[in-house]
């Protein structure tokens, strides 16, 4: 069973824009992350968010050479962390995740479990407001999850 939460700084920054950070937190009541995602996001973490320090820092810095510092260091955080699940929307931080074998959820799959979850009503409402806040979702993907939320 996957237990722990990582993630990586684009969903924290999409939820923070739409001032829903709630959303993220009621699907998962704890996060885990690294310093270099909260350098990223900017300002601090509310209190169910807590920062771990990467223990491989020369799988850290192999990322390093291809990601951002965020990504990097949440992928090399997921890869030491058994039952872990990593939030990660970037395509090529999702395509090296998964090369590494790790599980990965995106923000428009958090947006659907909040949905199935009854904690939100409406899937296309908030993707809606994130496309106007310029985030941008593959059309296949978003067309995925407004299927399975029954919206399409």
């Amino acid at each position: 069973m996957h237990s722990v939460i990582i993630s990586d700084t684009s969903c924290l920054i999409a939820f923070d824009r739409i001032n829903r950070l709630e959303i993220l937190h009621a699907v998962f009541p704890i996060i885990i992350t690294t310093k270099e995602v909260q350098d990223e996001y900017g300002k601090p973490f509310p209190g169910w968010i807590s920062i771990t320090e990467v223990k491989d820092k020369s799988k850290k810095l192999e990322l390093e050479k291809s990601l951002d510092k965020g990504e990097a260091s949440a992928i090399a955080l997921a890869v030491e962390t058994k039952n872990s699940i990593l939030i990660i929307d970037e395509k090529k931080g999702r395509a090296i995740a998964e090369k590494n074998h790790l599980h990965i959820i995106g923000t428009l799959k958090i947006l659907l479990l909040a949905k199935q979850k009854g904690i939100i009503d409406s899937l296309s409402e908030i993707i809606a407001l994130l496309e106007k806040n310029n985030f941008r979702f593959s059309k296949n993907i978003k067309e995925k999850m407004l299927s399975e939320a029954g919206e399409l």
